[in-house]
């Protein structure tokens, strides 16, 4: 009898659980809900009203022959972050968050609306799950929240963010982001905080991480000596659900993780692209002087189109740096292990390649 009572407790518990999920129409929104769904998990998804979920749903259709059965296991709900008392009604019942939703922009012009969007609207969300009891959060940060180090020393979860003239606006909406989500944790809520680095994995083509694929696949010329820290995209929603796993959970609370494979330079990870869609490597490298160039004649380019160029001054500015990133603390922690960037590239083209010869090749 005593068996049975546990029993129907932990059947009452699973039923009792739901999981929200903001900017599930993202890169790593996206892949999280199929890892979630394929899991067997309640999800409920923030959206906005006009938000296409064609690219969900193809993102499923990447892993899955049962895509549409696992996508209609989500409940889309509509809303904004930017909407307080609307969001306050839709975390009734929700035991835990995952909170993807973040503008990414490199426009100088939407610079301060997208610092406010982004610090409100994750305001917002501690303030919401803190007066629905929500248990537990897990915040997708960047390792843009976090400081750089001198000569190439390894960047850890301990350095510290410094405000300079260089820092782009994304860096500076994701630091204060973070703060809030600290400024939860002061207030009781338990949360865990992931630094991704780039993200590398299927999305649009068109934007993001995924166009670095389009473009050397359109033959961009140009490379630069940077180096930065790279993570495959199912790495990151295999840690997010790791990370708020109930038998990790007490132990990883409270505490931000780097996510990083590998640190590469951008020249390599061009090429390993290049090779695997073979085509000619960038052979032009792209200096500090000629970058200044090309960011400046795109600004004007822009003002004539009125379109956005993705070659802004903010894109461009790290591009020679150098930039190691520590991501060691989760496989120490957890027995987690990174995908390696050479496989997350063969991985990544091959869906890029179905996608063109079903689009873009006649």
């Amino acid at each position: 009898m005593r068996l049975l009572k546990v029993r129907l407790k932990i059947i009452s518990l699973e039923k009792k659980q739901m999981i929200f999920v903001t900017g599930g129409t993202g890169l790593v929104g996206a892949h999280l809900l199929y890892e979630l769904t394929s899991a067997g998990k309640k999800v409920k998804a923030l959206k906005r009203k006009t938000s296409n979920l064609q690219q969900v749903l193809k993102t499923f259709s990447y892993y899955s022959e049962n895509s549409e059965e696992l996508f209609n296991q989500i409940e889309w709900v509509d809303g904004d972050i930017l909407e307080y008392f609307s969001l306050e009604k839709l975390l009734q019942g929700v035991t835990e968050i995952y909170h993807c939703a973040a503008i990414i922009s490199f426009q100088t012009k939407e610079r301060s609306k997208m610092i406010s969007n982004n610090v409100e609207g994750t305001a917002n969300i501690v303030n919401a799950a803190i007066e629905n009891g929500v248990t537990k959060i897990c915040h997708v940060s960047s390792i843009a929240a976090l400081g750089r180090l001198e000569n190439g020393e390894s960047i850890t979860e301990d350095t510290n963010w410094i405000a300079t003239k260089k820092i782009s606006g994304y860096s500076e909406s994701k630091f204060f982001s973070e703060a809030e989500i600290w400024r939860g944790i002061e207030e009781g809520l338990d949360a865990v905080i992931i630094n991704p680095s780039i993200i590398l994995g299927p999305a649009n083509w068109e934007n993001g991480s995924a166009k670095m694929f389009k473009t050397i696949w359109d033959g961009m010329k140009f490379y630069t000596k940077g180096i930065t820290g790279f993570v495959d995209v199912k790495d990151v929603a295999r840690a997010m659900i790791q990370l708020m796993d109930e038998s990790n959970f007490k132990t990883c609370k409270n505490q931000r993780y780097i996510l990083n494979a590998e640190n590469l330079s951008y020249q390599d990870v061009f090429s390993q692209i290049a090779d695997v869609l073979d085509k000619p490597k960038p052979t032009i490298f792209a200096t500090n002087v000629l970058l200044g160039i090309v960011w400046r004649a795109a600004t004007f380019a822009s003002w004539i189109t009125g379109k956005p160029s993705m070659i802004t001054r903010e894109t461009v500015a790290n591009s020679n740096e150098i930039n190691n990133f520590d991501g060691n603390k989760i496989t120490q922690t957890l027995h987690f292990k990174y995908l390696s960037i050479s496989e997350s590239i063969k991985q990544t083209v091959g869906f890029l390649e179905n996608d063109l010869d079903k689009y873009y090749i006649n």
